[in-house]
């Protein structure tokens, strides 16, 4: 009878070790440009500060309360 190790994606440990996540910050683009004219862009910032806006309201609500 054999036995096999499982991987972490079925034991549910996904936690990379710490070789691989020194790895993983390494792979990172060091500079990105973000348009900010883009049609999308502006309706992705209109959806985040939206989100944002009924945070803060419910957030004032709780503290008033």
């Amino acid at each position: 009878m054999s036995e096999r190790q499982a991987s972490g994606a079925t034991t549910g440990n996904s936690k990379p070790s710490a070789g691989q996540e020194e790895k993983n910050k390494n792979n990172l683009p060091q500079d990105f440009d973000i348009d900010m004219e883009d049609p999308e862009t502006e309706k992705a910032a209109v959806a985040i500060q939206s989100q944002f806006r009924k945070f803060q309201s419910k957030k004032k609500q709780d503290v008033k309360s």
